[in-house]
């Protein structure tokens, strides 16, 4: 997912693109309202996280333009005005959710998701330079292509939609292979070898890690 941060406060902008980073998304950081349109136009922005105090163009105004021509991104939108007349101006231009500056990150990051479960799922899952296009059953690292089987994609597939958690063996035994938690097999383990040998075979940096003694986790 592509989030667009937009806030004239660059401290605060690298802040919020460093915490959204760190749980998966790609980030964009904008300073000013014609810099965050120019952003939103250049590629698909699946959410935009906006200041709504910027120079050049003001929150609303962006919001505005970003839905002129129906539909746009998502809109969270965050202000340091917490009238309730200023809450009703953001959500009546267009924001779909608004959050009062100074915010809690759990709380940001907890909007963030639930904002983007409206978003239909993707074809194309990535992480890092690490990028799965479902329908054309590719995968990549970087440039190099990255030939796997049914069954690793499949799970490699699975630590993509669930990037930095912790996912233990008997869940992925599960939800991959459809079988019993309680199930004793090291299927697991097998499958995220044959995963890091094709993913690494470049040189590459590890991405799939082993927690001890619970499972593995994308990071």
């Amino acid at each position: 997912m592509h989030v667009l941060v937009v806030d004239d406060d660059e401290p605060i902008a690298a802040s919020v693109g460093r915490a959204l980073r760190y749980e998966g998304y790609r980030v964009t950081l904008a300073h000013d309202g014609p810099a965050a349109l120019d952003a939103a136009a250049a590629g698909p922005v699946d959410l935009v996280v906006l200041d709504r105090m910027l120079p050049g163009l003001d929150g609303l105004a962006v919001c505005r333009r970003l839905r002129a021509s129906g539909g746009g991104p998502l809109v969270l939108m965050l202000t340091a005005r917490d009238a309730p007349a200023d809450r009703v101006a953001g959500l009546d231009t267009g924001a779909d959710d608004y959050l009062v500056k100074p915010f809690d990150y759990d709380e940001l990051l907890a909007r963030v998701r639930a904002l983007l479960r409206r978003v239909p799922a993707s074809d194309v899952l990535s992480f890092a330079d690490l990028v799965l296009d479902r329908s054309a059953h590719e995968c990549r690292r970087g440039p190099r292509p990255v030939d796997l089987t049914a069954q690793e994609f499949a799970l490699l597939e699975h630590f993509l939609r669930h990037p930095r958690q912790v996912l233990r063996r008997a869940a992925l035994l599960a939800a991959v292979w459809g079988l019993p938690a309680a199930t004793a097999s090291n299927v697991v383990d097998v499958y995220v070898g044959y995963l890091r040998a094709k993913l690494e075979s470049g040189g590459e940096p590890r991405l799939l890690h082993t927690v001890r003694g619970v499972g593995y986790v994308l990071r």
